[in-house]
Order: C-alpha cells, then sequence, then structure tokens
C-alpha cells in the first residue's frame, strides 16, 4: 500500500508517497506566501495551505497507482490560530508560531495568572507563539471577530478538517497551544475560562496515529483517490519528525534544523522542569516528550546568504570554513525573539566580537555557530533534570551541511546520527498514517522497521574543549544584553 506524509511547513508544504516498507516514491514541494503585516507579525492564509495541498497531492500520485493509496497524516507547523465561523470559514489570517505581537498578554498569563498555575494547568507556561495569547489578543484587539470564533483550529488541522469535514486535532499540536492539560491529555477548563472559550469551540484530541475519518467524496474525486482512504491524526512538525527520525521510545534524542530548530527529547513518562525552560508536550507515540525551541536556526543562514550576502550557494561560502572553534566573532540568533529558554520576544540577533580582520567566513561561521551554542542551551536544561544525552539523530535542511552537523557534535559533545531519509516530518507523517491502517501495531514498530542510520559524526574531544570555552563566552551574552534589548523599541 502508499500512504501520504503532508508537513505543513511555514514557507511551503512537503508531500511524500511512501510504500509500506518506508520506501520513498516520490517527494514534492509547494511553496506559500508569508505574510509580515507590522514588524514581528506573521500570518498566512490557511486556503492557500489548502490549495497547495490540492495541488501537490495531484501531482505527487498522478504516476501511482492511486487505488493502491490507504491513508494520509501529517506534520504541521505549531501553535498558530486558525479561527472559523459557523460556517466553518476563515475568519482572519492564520497567526502563525513565530509571531510576536503577543507580549502582552504573554506577561498577563505569566505574571498575573502566574507560571505555576499555568505549568499546573497545562506542564507550560506563556511563550508569545503559543495559541492562548493569541486568543486573547484577538479577544482584545478584534472583538468582532472573535465573537464570530465557532471552531479554534491549528493548521494542519485545517487541512485534515477539509479533507474530511472533521473537526480533529493531536496530542503533540494540542499540546502547544497552552490551552490541554499535557499530563492528563484533555482540554483545560481553567485555560478555557481564562481565555473566554468555550469546549465545543475546541476539536476532539486523538493520539497522532489514530484514525479521524476517511476522505470526503467530493475531495476524494476531486484528488482521484479512493475515499475509503484513512486519515490520521498527525502531529505536530517536530513530533511528527521525531517519528520520521525514529525518537521514539524513552531516552532518544532529535535536532530539527528546520525555520525553527529544536532539540527534542523523548520519554516513556510526563516530566516538566522546575522553570519551564523546556516544553512538556504530549509525543505522537503515546507517551511524552520534552522539547527546547528556539524561533530561528536554518532561517538565520538563510537570512545571512540571501537577504545579506545575496547568494543562494550556500555550500560555496562554507568552502572557506577551516579553523574550527578558533573564530572570535558571536551570533545571537534571535532574529524573531527567541522562545527557549529565555523566552524573550525582544531578544534580537546580533553579531558581536568584529575585529578589523573579520571576514565574510567568519561571520558565516559565528551564524552557524550561533545556531548550534543556541541548541545547547536548550541541552543543558534537560541535564539539570538528569538527563544525560548521548547520541542525536539530525533532521531538516540545515542537517544537509556536513560542517554544520560537525560543529553540533562538538559544540554538544555528542554524537550525531545521519539518516538514510532525512525527510522528518513528511516521513513521518507516512509512518502514522501506516500505524492508523494497521501496517504495523505502533509507531515504535514502524520506527524500528522504516528508519535507517547511515553515518555518524563524532565529536572531536580537542575540538569539543574548544568549543566548550567559546559556549561558556556565548552562554555570558544574552544576559548582559537583555536590559538593551528591552529597551530598543521603547
Amino acid at each position: 500500500m502508499l500512504y501520504i506524509g503532508i508537513d505543513l511547513g511555514t514557507s511551503a508544504v512537503k508531500l511524500l508517497l511512501m510504500r509500506t516498507d518506508g520506501a520513498i516514491e516520490k517527494i514534492v514541494s509547494k511553496e506559500y506566501p508569508l505574510s509580515f503585516p507590522k514588524p514581528g507579525w506573521s500570518e498566512q492564509n490557511p486556503s492557500d495551505w489548502w490549495q497547495a495541498c490540492v495541488a501537490g497531492i495531484k501531482e505527487l500520485t498522478a504516476d501511482a497507482d492511486k487505488s493502491q493509496v490507504a491513508g494520509i497524516s501529517f506534520g504541521g507547523q505549531m501553535h498558530g490560530l486558525v479561527a472559523l465561523d459557523a460556517q466553518d470559514q476563515v475568519i482572519r489570517p492564520a497567526i502563525l508560531w513565530n509571531d510576536g505581537r503577543t507580549m502582552e498578554e504573554t506577561e498577563y498569563l505569566n505574571e498575573v495568572i502566574g507560571r505555576d498555575k499555568l505549568s499546573q494547568y497545562t506542564a507550560n507556561i506563556a511563550f508569545a507563539g503559543f495559541t492562548a495569547p493569541k486568543l486573547l489578543w484577538m479577544k482584545k484587539q478584534e472583538p468582532e471577530l472573535f465573537a464570530r470564533i465557532s471552531k479554534i483550529m491549528l493548521p494542519k488541522d485545517y487541512i485534515a478538517y477539509k479533507l474530511t469535514g472533521i473537526h480533529c486535532t493531536d496530542v503533540s499540536d494540542a499540546s502547544g497551544m497552552l490551552l490541554m492539560d499535557v499530563k492528563k491529555k484533555c482540554w483545560s477548563k481553567e485555560m478555557l475560562e481564562i481565555c473566554g472559550i468555550q469546549e465545543q469551540q475546541l476539536a476532539h484530541i486523538y493520539e497522532s496515529y489514530e484514525a479521524v475519518g476517511t476522505l470526503l467524496p467530493d475531495v476524494a474525486q476531486t484528488l482521484g483517490l479512493p475515499d475509503t482512504v484513512i486519515v490520521a491524526a498527525g502531529a505536530g512538525d517536530n513530533a511528527a519528525a521525531a517519528v520520521g527520525t525514529g525518537t521514539v521510545g524513552n531516552g532518544s534524542c532529535n535536532i530539527s534544523l528546520g525555520t525553527s530548530g529544536t532539540v527534542f527529547i523523548s520519554s516513556d513518562q510526563f516530566a516538566v522542569d522546575s522553570h519551564n525552560a523546556l516544553h512538556a508536550f504530549a509525543h505522537a507515540d503515546g507517551h511524552y516528550h520534552l522539547m527546547g525551541c528556539m524561533l530561528s536556526a536554518a532561517s538565520c543562514n538563510k537570512w545571512w546568504m540571501e537577504d545579506i550576502l545575496e547568494t543562494k550557494d550556500f555550500a560555496a561560502q562554507q568552502e572557506g570554513i577551516t579553523k574550527l572553534g578558533e573564530n572570535h566573532v558571536y551570533f545571537l540568533p534571535y532574529l524573531m525573539g527567541e522562545r527557549s529558554p529565555h523566552n524573550d520576544p525582544k531578544a534580537r540577533g546580533t553579531f558581536i566580537g568584529m575585529t578589523m580582520d573579520t571576514t565574510r567566513a567568519d561571520m558565516t561561521q559565528a551564524v552557524l555557530e550561533g545556531v548550534a551554542f543556541a541548541l545547547r542551551d536548550s541541552l543543558e536544561v534537560a541535564k539539570l533534570l538528569g538527563i544525560q544525552i548521548e547520541r542525536t539523530k539530525i533532521c531538516g535542511g540545515g542537517a544537509k551541511s556536513p560542517l554544520w552537523k560537525k560543529m553540533i557534535a562538538n559544540i554538544l559533545n555528542i554524537k550525531v546520527d545521519t539518516l538514510a531519509n532525512e525527510e522528518g516530518p513528511a516521513l513521518g507523517g507516512a509512518m502514522l498514517a501506516a500505524v492508523a491502517n494497521g501496517e504495523y501495531a505502533s509507531v515504535e514498530q514502524a520506527a524500528r522497521a522504516i528508519v535507517k542510520v547511515t553515518d555518524t559524526v563524532e565529536p572531536d574531544p580537542e575540538l569539543a574543549a574548544l568549543y566548550e570555552k567559546r559556549y561558556q563566552t556565548f552562554h555570558e551574552i544574552y544576559p548582559r544584553l537583555k536590559e538593551m534589548f528591552q529597551n530598543m523599541d521603547e
């Protein structure tokens, strides 16, 4: 049989066609626009997602035996607010995960409601990108539109609704709304009251690998697929990427170098760190995970290459970087503010340490190292919980760079496993669809059968020692600049 995995990203949707054994038949990508109406704002039109998915599925299956397509599932950008009215029409452009407009609402939740209560209700504290602060912002700034909300959805769940007619979400994506009791995997009545919404305005919660329905007849006809195709709930992009990289079961780790960057640690047991520096979410494998998320990762390199250096030849710019661990330039990768572990929407990207002999290569190196240093910040929090990570898998666009992987292995001082297929969320979505269709008994069984490690980058003790000193310097920069960041926009 064939399974479709849909990775609904920030800049494009990637669609993947997978055979039962995990072999990838075809991959298609469709871009769509991203809007920044005001500084720090980030929005998209959900209809653009849907049109891209329809076009993508048609292209993906054009040469396939469509009768063999048995399931569809998703990985999707998290936290976005998709608001539907009573006729299931989109009320306003979706407010995305990397939108920073909710500073006042986030501060209200953390300081007035209180971090301890939020952690008690949801296992997390408020971050500017989460869905609950967006609802409070909409309630205050757009009260007429807020009053029209009949259903509150997440980006990938809107696509699932368009395919099946069912309002659904999954435990991993719902964990990032600040509306769900993560430990109990149900909506938090306290948070619904705080946000002024009713439970019927929220979708039904499924496990990521559960079937939510089949294709609507008219949709099946449009796509040229059987109306028996099962649609599984899917997962938030990072949980789906974890499935696609085999990061399931207790103690597994995955680093994602996409638009955002994450350190994802799978756990059989529910756990929360005392400062809520890491997100405590439900996992797509039926258990839980801890996750540190930085808002700008590979997007930092894209910005530096395309907007500043005005080149698309990323590899050529990395060729001149040879003196690892010796760079005197540092870069704070906070181009959209930062989430883990600082929770500071006002943090900004910063170069520091340039001198007259600083080269273009030095600054390119600093961008790559800055992202790796910031990823280590999250790993350090996990260590405080007694979690010792010796190796990690890696996925995302940045994982295609051998140099970047070498930096990460030595800056974090762990082994970095490269996979046969680095398709992350799209592959994870297809695997979840296969589990929902009964091809595998569990997500872990699917991962063992499908995910293969092809290469491992091991840290070099001497280089790791050099980077240890560099990291300690990096670690001091943000605290010293924090007050300046707070005052820059005043």
